[in-house]
């Protein structure tokens, strides 16, 4: 294989990596609703634990459990901050509501 055929594979695994991070924020959006109607905390270390062992557990190179771990570690940093807009724009609606909006 040449590095355009390369590029045209990392091109195709890339789309697939957006649907499925997208997939994924759609679940932490569903997941921060849940918590906000049962007043769970956003950050959860036990189970970002679970989430990283998970990933170790079937890591099979050539990324070291390390660099999972930081390619992780951003990933679910995106989640917390769609569940923290989640729960921000659950607060401010009530307000809209007050003012007559």
């Amino acid at each position: 294989m040449n590095i355009p055929r390369f590029r045209q594979k990392i091109d195709a695994l890339d789309r697939r990596l957006v649907r499925m991070l997208n997939l994924r924020a759609g679940a932490a959006q569903q997941i921060g609703r849940l918590k906000r109607s049962t007043n769970l905390p956003i950050y959860e270390p036990r189970r970002e634990r679970v989430i990283l062992e998970n990933a170790h557990r079937h890591n099979r190179g050539p990324l070291s459990d390390l660099q999972l771990t930081r390619i992780y570690r951003r990933i679910i940093q995106a989640m917390r901050e769609l569940q923290r807009i989640e729960l921000l724009s659950s607060k401010r609606l009530p307000e809209r509501r007050r003012r007559g909006k």
